[in-house]
């Protein structure tokens, strides 16, 4: 049975939605050079957790797609372009976090001492392993902990990491939009296939590598401290983030008028999937937290120590209840899932929710106690990448030229899905 879309009607990129983005765009800018006339250092941390954020979820879209054909699911196919879109965007947001990362580590900590001289003091960012001085035998910051670790934890080796993961999640988040664009102009399985093969090489890279990007860029901020359980954990918070995006865009398009394809059966599982992956990361969360609190050994608990003081403890509680009681409570029922209001309110819950995630990884292990509470800086910096991933997003997406990929060989299936 067929349908009566039109699917050869392309996205427009205009009104007021490009003018809120672009003011968003340019709030930020504003924020982040008083950020750093006001506090360097704090506004350094917060453009590593927003560019790690925004280059999570650009990562989940591309994790959203390869499963999507590795698993030859069909109910997601009418879907594949906002995704997609993401894919588009990652080169950009991994260029900002690459950037950020080089300018933190390269951009010396200046400390005014008793007597009013300047004196250097390590790095913005990674102080714990970046500057030379902590492996260096003989001087007053060697640390044989860290300089035990500096085969693996030096700056050549850590930059040719990242470049890895980041360059290799991109290539092949555009071979699949490539792929789709092709099938949709070509028709025919050759170009599916394509995608298919793709999609599992792409799964394989990611499976092994989205830990280490994690340890990498994250739990390297606390050097002394690992947790093997940290990667998946990062990778719960990125694919439930990656999801509430997806969800809330789609719901979005739909009320303007576009995606009219898309029915709550599509939002139902969208919401299965973003209440199951709630769930699994409470149980990483948990796991984790549990086994070093009872372990209670020096070097497992000092994270935890950290985020315990009284300047994070209250928001340390409160990740844990906006990231699992909320979805728990909102997404259980099978009704909640298929009311739009209610899943775009879990949506908006989660994507806050993960940014504090995030925050509680990133700040206590950068600025420490007195980068508790949220200011301008915060607030800034996260409505100026809001602002840029809006407009970057709906720019890639204008430029498809049919918002379905009408030949996808399970278009039908999607367009007639029902649960």
């Amino acid at each position: 049975m067929e349908t009566n879309n039109s699917f050869n009607e392309q996205f427009e990129f205009s009104g007021k939605l490009k003018t809120y983005s672009l003011v968003a765009i340019v709030v930020g800018i504003v924020a982040i050079a008083l950020g750093f006339f006001l506090n360097t250092e704090r506004e350094f941390a917060n453009l590593l957790l927003c560019g790690y954020y925004f280059t999570c979820v650009c990562i989940a879209g591309v994790f959203f797609c390869a499963l999507q054909y590795a698993a030859q699911a069909g109910w997601s196919a009418s879907i594949l372009r906002v995704p997609q879109a993401f894919a588009k965007v990652l080169p950009y947001a991994a260029a900002i976090l690459i950037l950020v990362v080089a300018l933190g580590i390269f951009t010396p900590q200046q400390v005014i001492t008793e007597e009013g001289h300047q004196t250097i003091k390590g790095t913005m960012l990674y102080k714990e392993w970046a500057p030379k001085e902590i492996t260096t035998k003989g001087s007053e910051a060697y640390n044989a902990v860290i300089a035990g670790k500096s085969g693996y934890l030096n700056i050549p080796f850590f930059f040719v990491r990242m470049a890895f993961y980041l360059i290799a999640y991109s290539i092949l988040g555009l071979m699949l939009v490539k792929y789709s664009n092709n099938e949709d102009e070509l028709g025919g399985m050759f170009n599916y296939k394509k995608s298919f093969n793709i999609s599992a090489a792409f799964l394989a890279i990611f499976g092994f590598t989205v830990p280490l990007f994690a340890f990498d860029t994250i739990m390297s901020l606390d050097a002394h401290w690992f947790s093997t359980m940290f990667g998946w954990y990062n990778f719960a918070a990125l694919w439930v983030s990656g999801l509430s995006v997806i969800t809330l865009l789609l719901i979005s398009l739909r009320k303007q008028g576009y995606f009219t394809w898309v029915t709550v059966d599509h939002l139902h599982n969208l919401g299965q999937l973003m209440f199951g992956f709630s769930i699994f990361w409470t149980y990483l969360w948990f796991a984790q937290f549990l086994l070093i609190y009872y372990a209670n050994i020096p070097e497992e608990a000092a994270y935890f120590y950290k985020r315990w003081e009284p300047e994070f403890q209250p928001w340390f509680w409160l990740n844990i209840v906006v990231n699992f009681l909320a979805p728990f409570l909102v997404l259980m029922a099978r009704d909640s899932k298929r009311a739009v209001p209610v899943l775009k309110t879990a949506c908006i819950i989660l994507i806050c929710g993960h940014w504090l995630d995030y925050y509680i990884m990133i700040m206590p292990a950068t600025v420490g106690p007195k980068g508790r509470g949220f200011g301008v800086q915060e607030i800034g910096t996260f409505l100026g990448f809001a602002g840029l991933f809006t407009f970057l997003f709906f720019t890639a997406l204008s430029k498809f030229k049919s918002l379905v990929p009408k030949n996808h060989p399970f278009l039908q299936e999607s367009l007639h899905h029902h649960i």
